[in-house]
C-alpha cells in the first residue's frame, strides 16, 4: 500500500468523499501553500483594479492631479505585474500537484489491484477496472486541483470586490446581496443533478473502455465471423450513450450560467436605478460610481467560473468513489505466519469441498487424496468437473471453504502467502507472456536477477533455445502484447523455461498441450519430461495419452472424484476413465497421440 494512502472514511456523503480525496494534498502541502497564497495576491490584484478606477478618474480627470496621473500608469503596469506571476504560480503550483495526486492514486490503486484475490476479477470487467485507472483519476485531478484553483482564486475575489463595493456605498453593494438567495438554491439544484449525471458517465466509459478492449483482444475472431457490423452497432450505442450523458452534463451547465448572469443584471440595473437618483447623486463622485461598477462587473466572471466549477467538482466527487470503491475491497488475506524456505513437495487433500456461489451450489465436493514428493497426480473428467478449480485451490487463488489443503503436513492458510506461492510452479494451456523481450518473461518477477547463463539454461532444457537463436536479437526481442508474434507451441516452451528456472518443489500443469499440432506437442513433452523431474506434479489432462505414466489418476464428475488409480488399473474397471479413453482413441488418427507421454 501507499505511504500516503488516507484513512478510510465512509462514502456516504460528498463532502466526507470531497475530504478523503483532499487529504492527497498532504504530503505536497509545502508547494499547495505557495498556490494559495499565489491565489491570495492574484484574486487581490482584481479588486486592486476596481480601487485604480476611483483615483485614476477623481484625481486625474476631474482634479487633473499631476501627481496621481504621473503614478496611475506606473500603478497599472506593477499591478498586472504581480498578477501575472501570482497566476503563474497559482496555476503551476496546482497543477504540479494536481499530476502528484494522479501518481499516487494511479501507484495506488496498480498495487491494490496487484494484490485483490481472484474472486474480484471474476466479478468485475477488466474495462471498467482499467477506467478507473485512467479516466476516473482524470477527473479526480480536476477535482482536487482545477476546480480548487477556481474555488479559491475566484472566491477570493468575491470577497475582495464585495469588500470594496461596501467600502465604496454600502447601499449599493446591499442591492446586490439581494441575488445571493437565489444563485445558492440554484447552485444546490444544479449540483444534485451534476453528481447524478456525472455517475451515468462514469458507467458509459467504463462500457466504452470495455468494448474496445474486447475488439482489440477479439478482432481475428471478429474478422472471421464477420462481426464488424455487430461490434460497430454495439459501440454505437455504448458512445451515443456517453454522448447523451456528456449533453446532459452540458446543457446544464450552460443554462445555470445564464440565468445567474440575469440575476446579476437585474441587481446591476437596479444598482445603476438607484445611484441615478437625485439623493445618491450628491454623495457619489463620479470615479466612485465607476469603480463600485467596474468591481460588480468584474464580480460576474468569477460568478460564472463558481457556477460552471461545480460540474467538474460533482464528476470528481463520483469518480472518488468509484475509486475509494476499490481502494477500500479488502486484499488477498494473508493469515499465514509460518515461512517455508523449500518445502519437500508433499501435498494432501483432505475433506475439501468448494463453490464460487452458494446458491449454485459446489464446485467440488469432498476431495481426498495425497501426493509424495516427486510424485505425478493428474486429473480428468469432463468439462467443468473441476479439474482447474482444484488446482487453483494449492496457491491459493481461492481460499478452500470446507476441509484442509497441506504441504508438508503444514496447512497451506498458516503458510505467508508468498512463501506458499513460492513453492508452486505454473504451465497452462493459456499462457501468460508479456509485451517484453524473452529474456524477461523467463526470467520473471522474482527471477529476475538470475544470470544470463541460468537464463539461457532454462532455455535450452525448455527445448526453447531451438527457435531463439533463430531470431535476430535472440533473448532480447520482443514478442508483443501476450507473446503475439510467437506461435502457440514457442509460447509455451518459454512458459516451461520460466517454471524450470523457477525450480519449485511443486508443478501444476493445467492441460499444457491440450491445443498443440503433434510436432509441437513433441517438444513440449521433451520440456516437460525435463520440468516434471524431481518434482510433485498435478496435471490436468485433456489428452489421456500425456498421463498414462502418472502415479495416480484422479477421475472427477461434478466435482466429485468417482475413480482413482493408474491407468492400466482403471481400463480394467470398464468405468468413466474406460469412457473417455475409449471415446478419444475410437479413430485411427488418434493412436499417433499414444506417442506422447509426461
Amino acid at each position: 500500500m501507499d505511504a500516503h494512502q488516507p484513512p478510510k472514511v465512509p462514502a456516504n456523503s460528498a463532502g466526507m468523499v470531497y475530504r478523503r480525496l483532499l487529504k492527497y494534498t498532504t504530503p505536497y502541502w509545502k508547494r499547495f501553500t505557495v498556490a494559495v497564497i499565489a491565489m491570495v495576491f492574484f484574486a487581490a490584484t482584481d479588486t486592486g483594479f476596481a480601487a485604480l478606477m476611483q483615483p485614476m478618474l477623481d484625481g486625474s480627470f476631474v482634479k487633473k492631479d499631476p501627481a496621481t496621473i504621473s503614478l496611475i500608469p506606473l500603478m497599472i503596469i506593477g499591478l498586472f505585474l504581480v498578477r501575472g506571476v501570482a497566476g503563474f504560480l497559482s496555476s503551476y503550483g496546482m497543477a504540479w500537484v494536481g499530476r502528484q495526486i494522479i501518481n499516487d492514486m494511479r501507484r495506488q490503486m496498480f498495487n491494490h489491484l496487484l494484490r485483490l484475490p481472484a474472486p474480484f476479477y471474476d466479478a468485475n470487467p477488466s474495462g471498467q477496472l482499467i477506467s478507473k485507472l485512467i479516466y476516473d483519476v482524470e477527473q479526480v485531478s480536476q477535482a482536487s486541483t482545477n476546480a480548487i484553483t477556481i474555488i479559491i482564486r475566484d472566491t477570493l475575489t468575491i470577497i475582495g470586490l464585495l469588500a470594496w463595493m461596501f467600502y465604496l456605498n454600502w447601499k449599493l453593494a446591499l442591492i446586490f446581496l439581494v441575488i445571493g438567495p437565489f444563485i445558492a438554491v440554484l447552485v444546490m439544484y444544479v449540483n444534485k443533478r451534476f453528481r447524478r449525471i456525472s455517475a451515468g458517465i462514469q458507467n458509459s466509459m467504463g462500457g466504452v473502455t470495455q468494448a474496445v478492449e474486447d475488439v482489440i483482444q477479439g478482432q481475428r475472431v471478429i474478422k472471421i465471423f464477420g462481426g464488424q457490423k455487430y461490434e460497430a452497432d454495439h459501440f454505437e450505442e455504448i458512445n451515443e450513450q456517453n454522448r447523451k450523458q456528456n449533453m446532459k452534463m452540458t446543457a446544464t451547465r450552460e443554462a445555470s450560467v445564464p440565468f445567474i448572469q440575469f440575476l446579476a443584471a437585474c441587481a446591476l440595473a437596479g444598482i445603476v436605478f438607484m445611484a441615478t437618483l437625485d439623493s445618491m447623486l450628491t454623495t457619489i463622485t463620479v470615479g466612485t460610481f465607476m469603480s463600485f461598477i467596474v468591481a460588480l462587473m468584474m464580480l460576474l466572471a468569477p460568478i460564472k467560473r463558481l457556477t460552471t466549477v461545480h460540474s467538474s467538482i460533482q464528476r470528481g466527487i463520483v469518480a472518488s468513489e468509484s475509486i475509494f470503491e476499490l481502494l477500500d475491497r479488502d486484499l488477498e488475506k494473508d493469515t499465514g505466519t509460518l515461512p517455508m524456505a523449500r518445502a519437500r513437495g508433499a501435498i494432501e487433500f483432505s475433506n475439501v469441498s468448494f463453490s464460487y456461489d452458494q446458491v449454485k451450489g459446489r464446485v467440488l465436493e469432498n476431495i481426498n487424496f495425497k501426493a509424495e514428493p516427486g510424485q505425478t497426480i493428474a486429473f480428468v473428467g469432463r468439462s467443468g468437473s473441476g479439474k482447474s478449480t482444484l488446482v487453483s485451490l494449492l496457491p491459493r487463488f481461492y481460499d478452500v471453504q470446507m476441509g484442509c489443503i497441506r504441504i508438508d503436513g503444514h496447512d497451506i492458510r498458516e503458510i505467508a502467502l508468498d512463501d506458499l506461492r513460492n513453492q508452486v510452479a505454473l504451465v497452462g494451456q493459456d499462457v501468460t507472456l508479456f509485451n517484453d523481450t524473452i529474456a524477461n518473461n523467463i526470467a520473471y518477477g522474482s527471477l529476475h536477477k538470475v544470470t544470463q547463463d541460468d537464463i539461457v539454461h532454462a532455455a535450452e532444457s525448455a527445448h526453447a533455445m531451438e527457435f531463439i537463436l533463430q531470431l535476430p536479437e535472440g533473448l532480447q526481442t520482443m514478442i508483443g502484447e501476450k507473446g503475439v508474434l510467437l506461435s502457440g507451441g514457442q509460447r509455451q516452451r518459454l512458459a516451461i523455461a520460466r517454471a524450470l528456472l523457477k525450480n519449485a518443489p511443486v508443478l501444476i500443469l493445467d492441460e499444457a498441450t491440450a491445443s498443440l499440432d503433434t510436432e509441437s506437442e513433441r517438444y513440449i513433452q521433451a520440456a516437460l519430461a525435463q520440468l516434471v523431474r524431481d518434482r510433485t506434479t498435478l496435471v490436468i489432462a485433456h489428452r489421456l495419452s500425456t498421463i498414462e505414466r502418472a502415479d495416480m489418476i484422479m477421475v472427477l464428475h461434478q466435482g466429485r472424484v468417482v475413480e482413482q488409480g493408474r491407468h492400466a488399473e482403471l481400463l480394467a474397471r470398464g468405468g468413466h476413465y474406460a469412457t473417455l479413453h475409449r471415446m478419444q482413441f475410437t479413430s485411427p488418427e488418434s493412436q499417433t497421440s499414444r506417442e506422447n507421454v509426461v
